[in-house]
């Protein structure tokens, strides 16, 4: 998976939302355009190509306000699939890109 497929998904709308990360933007306040405008600015900062429900990446973008979202997507069945977003949390990131090392 590569970041212009994921893009090429979201611009022909061939992307699906997880019942998972509907209901944690809800909570967290990120609404549905938020996280088109972060997977189109966005780039791919951690590929899970084993992961045990399908290839799986985590994308960082920024929205048009700049706000940083992180968004875990999948693939399957030449579908996106949104799985959970988050704003990444500075106890956890270095910065939006970098994770931090547990020691």
């Amino acid at each position: 998976m590569d970041i212009y497929w994921v893009k090429e998904q979201v611009v022909k709308g061939n992307y699906q939302f997880k019942l998972h990360a509907l209901e944690r933007a809800s909570t967290r306040g990120i609404n549905p355009i938020e996280i088109k405008e972060a997977l189109l600015g966005g780039k791919i900062i951690e590929d899970y190509p084993e992961d045990k429900r399908g290839h799986s990446c985590l994308v960082q973008g920024k929205t048009l306000t700049g706000r940083d979202i992180h968004v875990v997507c999948g693939k399957s069945y030449d579908i996106l699939w949104i799985i959970t977003v988050y704003e990444p949390d500075p106890r956890e990131w270095v910065n939006p890109e970098t994770r931090r090392v547990e020691k």
